[in-house]
């Protein structure tokens, strides 16, 4: 009996229906899939990693974060290349709304600036008014390192240095490296240097060498983060109702405890005000 051989026209039926199927899985994933600009504060600290597991399972899904200073993040929601913008610089964040780049903006959680510096403290600033740390800072020319980057944590920076007499001249020691979080406590670390931080970066943070906690508890230290959903009337290719899902989740009873949960050494970084 004759073997009998696959047609070559059959073969291309069956290779061509198997990359339509992937041309419609990749499309249906693309549709429920959206683009994060956040911060680096909420990277670099570990949340994302610890809520999106719980989103994409509750919603299907997924979320591309793209991390970035707060201004960035501003930026790329305005051009459109995300759907959804979660900072931490409220000013920037209402003019982000009254310019129509969203409807709206929703406060989520917040958290708190921390000074960072050698523990040996050789320009007395432990305490807890970060201006007058700041002071003695430019004072006595002590190694300050400054983001740089137009991130929400540079802007609380750059608003206390404002507060002081000094701020035309914060003394030789003040370095700005236009980098994250991450880097600039890495380049703190190895210099001896004065640090402004996030405490979520810094709790998240391993490289500490000889550096401390050594002002906070100001209340100008207080660090609200805020979420937008990007306007689909300014770019139409806006993932809405994906987009929707993640405000409203992050927002909500799940993802507020979510946040909440999060937790390095049994210390909470993140507290959940959505509802307040």
């Amino acid at each position: 009996m004759k073997k009998q051989m696959n047609h070559p026209c059959r073969a291309l039926v069956r290779a061509a229906s198997f990359v339509a199927a992937m041309l419609v899985g990749s499309a249906a994933f693309a549709q429920s899939s959206i683009v994060v600009a956040s911060t680096t504060s909420t990277e670099q600290s570990g949340l994302f990693g610890h809520i999106l597991p719980a989103f994409r399972q509750a919603s299907g899904v997924d979320v591309k974060v793209v991390a970035l200073g707060t201004g960035q993040a501003i930026d790329m929601a305005r051009r459109g290349d995300a759907d959804v913008l979660f900072v931490h610089d409220k000013i920037a964040e209402e003019k982000f709304v009254a310019d129509g780049f969203s409807a709206k903006r929703l406060e989520v959680m917040y958290n708190d600036f921390v000074l960072i510096g050698p523990k040996a403290d050789p320009a007395g600033t432990k305490g807890n008014d970060i201006v007058a740390a700041l002071k003695k800072i430019a004072t006595a020319n002590a190694p300050f390192v400054s983001r740089g980057d137009k991130s929400g944590t540079h802007a609380a920076e750059l608003r206390f240095w404002k507060m002081t007499d000094t701020d035309a001249n914060k003394g030789s020691g003040y370095k700005e490296c236009g980098c994250g979080m991450g880097p600039a406590l890495n380049i703190g670390a190895s210099s001896g240097a004065y640090v402004l931080a996030d405490r979520g970066t810094w709790l998240n943070f391993k490289n500490r060498a000889d550096l401390a906690v050594l002002v906070e508890g100001d209340r100008r230290l207080f660090n609200q983060y805020g979420v937008m959903l990007v306007s689909a009337a300014k770019h139409p290719q806006v993932k809405t109702a994906e987009g929707q899902k993640f405000v409203d989740w992050v927002t909500g009873a799940a993802g507020q405890k979510a946040i909440a949960d999060y937790k390095i050494g049994g210390e909470q970084l993140f507290f959940p005000n959505a509802s307040k």
